[in-house]
């Protein structure tokens, strides 16, 4: 008779699982920079059509809440008292991570170039090292310094910020603000200890973030404007309806799904480094969609910020493999081995 015993996982599996995770983190996080970074494609061509920002981002938080609303109760499987026990990240990621970044970015790009508005939001990761340094006690490594000083100065360069940027005191309160909510995204985002699913996590952080972006346009805080026609692009064009679903499904949905995703595997730390390739994808999709080549300063930012994430990378702690928990095989009592003698 032969002894049937469960397979301890071997130490070659146990060192693959740490592997696989950061691999999986990082397609996750860059499918969520190419998400988001097209956005900015699309909605230029929307508001050349006559929309304002605020309808634009209002329509698309609404589509992609309307679009993962399914999905992300599908995910609960019948746990509704996880969203009872999560109503505080929730709320947090509505208002903050999702509403408070982006109507507080265009509030900010009123006021100030886009460029100094973007680079003072794309502060964030350096404000999650602050905030994990001074809540967590986790503090920064020496490439984690290096790596973000390199990053920082290579986002100077590909955003391109010299030359003449106007400067807002109110323009740069506006900025800081949106910067707050995406130090939020990245947190909340990271914080494996909350039960909720990922996709749960952003279709009740959208419909809580469309219900505040709403009221804000209500009280004409969001100022609204539509057009109709077709939204016009380097080579070819796509009726307006087709542009803001793709805002909808793709630069919310989809980005905001992958992004915790990609936090969660990543840590908040190394995940917000990453998520700064969300501004060199802008950059691609701006040069192939609207023929807005980069400079060549502004490829050598874009190696700067990539090299950047390679050393804080390099500063991260080794990442440990999921426990796996084996459950011991019943053992039988002597009465069951026997077999029954037949008559």
């Amino acid at each position: 008779m032969s002894t049937m015993t469960n397979d301890a996982p071997t130490a070659t599996a146990g060192a693959a699982a740490p592997n696989s995770r950061l691999a999986s983190g990082i397609g996750f996080a860059l499918l969520a920079a190419m998400s988001f970074g097209v956005s900015g494609s699309l909605a230029k061509g929307l508001m050349d059509l006559g929309w304002t920002a605020g309808s634009a981002v209002l329509l698309r938080v609404t589509i992609a809440a309307l679009v993962l609303a399914v999905p992300g109760a599908m995910a609960l499987r019948g746990r509704w008292h996880l969203l009872a026990r999560s109503v505080g990240p929730i709320v947090a990621y509505g208002l903050f991570a999702v509403a408070g970044a982006q109507l507080f970015y265009f509030m900010a790009v009123q006021t100030l170039d886009v460029s100094i508005a973007m680079l003072i939001e794309y502060l964030a990761p350096v404000a999650v090292v602050l905030y994990l340094w001074v809540r967590k006690g986790q503090k920064p490594t020496r490439f984690t310094a290096i790596g973000a000083v390199i990053a920082a100065f290579g986002l100077v360069l590909l955003i391109n910020v010299f030359g003449g940027a106007q400067i807002s005191l109110s323009g740069i309160g506006w900025a800081l603000g949106a910067m707050v909510g995406a130090t939020v995204y990245f947190i909340v985002s990271a914080d494996d200890s909350n039960p909720l699913p990922p996709i749960t996590l952003a279709a009740s952080g959208l419909a809580v973030a469309a219900v505040a972006l709403g009221l804000a346009a209500l009280v004409g805080f969001l100022p609204m404007g539509f057009g109709a026609g077709d939204v016009q692009f380097q080579s070819f064009a796509i009726p307006a309806w087709l542009a803001v679903g793709l805002l909808g499904v793709v630069t919310a949905a989809i980005a905001y799904v992958a992004g915790i995703a990609a936090t969660r595997r990543l840590g908040a730390r190394l995940g917000s480094f990453v998520a700064l390739t969300e501004v060199l994808a802008a950059a691609v999709f701006a040069w192939v969609l609207l023929g807005q080549a980069p400079a060549a300063i502004q490829m050598l930012g874009a190696a700067l910020v990539l090299a950047g994430v390679v050393v804080v990378k390099l500063g991260e702690p080794p990442m440990e493999p999921n426990e796996i928990t084996v459950e011991p095989l019943p053992v039988p009592r002597r009465d069951e081995l026997q077999e029954p003698v037949a008559v």
